[in-house]
């Protein structure tokens, strides 16, 4: 699989030499960790056929069955504050709608913050994880991203089906996650070029790509829930929100879950 996942690659692309093939690991979040802190070099890229302890949001866990998905995750080495990495979810968002344009022929949009939408339905979530040395500077970068490819209805959870989809639920083509992988790479390359000369370039692509914008919604911070309306994105990925009572406020992704109404 290694080897098909590299035809789909340009020559030029540097990350070809650093990708690992698994054809069952528990996540390659976790293990793109591990591998950072023995100290694997900037692009370093994990993909896998079939994840048994995916993770998400908040310490959400999934599980996948083989040849369903793409499963990828990739080591950045920015040297930075965290707070100049506040818009690396958004970015890792752009660049896989792009991968999923450019190797199926679809756009999806983008559930602020983190997840691909494709008829409305979720199509794919993204999870960004830090690591930093000693002096508070980040020393490693993750990008985690699961696609699903080809899926049915009946292959979700019930609990699931009314809004998870897959390339091949929507479209009803069977999709090579081979292909999808190799353009996600691609985009991820390109995307960590861009980071920080091109960030106000990003993030006007990303609200533009964001479906949650304009939408009611609710917010949900542990056992409090508040309503009202998406208005922006702002420069560092924060959402701001404008409240029932009028209030207008900037939540972030580390605090709060969002939920469309109606």
């Amino acid at each position: 699989m290694k080897e098909i996942i590299l035809s789909h690659l340009s020559a030029e692309c540097p990350w070809r030499d650093t990708l690992y093939w698994y054809d069952t690991i528990d996540s390659t979040n976790t293990r793109a960790k591990a591998l950072a802190k023995e100290g694997a070099p900037h692009g370093t890229v994990l993909v896998a056929g079939t994840q048994t302890g995916g993770r998400g949001r908040m310490g959400r866990s999934f599980s996948c069955a083989p040849g369903m998905g793409v499963y990828l995750s990739v080591i950045l080495r920015p040297r930075c504050r965290a707070e100049s990495l506040m818009h690396l979810t958004c970015a890792a968002g752009l660049a896989g709608c792009k991968a999923v344009e450019q190797a199926c022929g679809v756009r999806p949009q983008i559930k602020w913050p983190n997840d691909l939408l494709l008829g409305g339905k979720k199509l794919g979530g993204i999870l960004t994880e830090l690591g930093f040395d000693r002096d508070g500077l980040v020393d490693y970068a993750i990008i985690g991203i699961g696609i699903n490819c080809n899926q049915k209805t009946e292959d979700f959870p019930p609990q699931l089906q009314a809004i998870a989809t897959s390339l091949q639920d929507s479209l009803g083509i069977t999709r090579p996650p081979a292909k999808l992988a190799g353009a996600l790479m691609e985009a991820f390359y390109k995307m960590s070029t861009r980071l920080f000369d091109d960030k106000e370039q990003l993030m006007l692509h990303y609200r533009k790509n964001c479906a949650t914008l304009g939408q009611n919604i609710s917010v949900i911070h542990g056992e409090t829930v508040r309503y009202g309306k998406a208005l922006d994105v702002d420069k560092d990925g924060g959402l701001l929100v404008e409240f029932e009572n009028g209030h207008t406020e900037t939540v972030n992704s580390g605090e709060v879950s969002i939920r469309p109404i109606g």
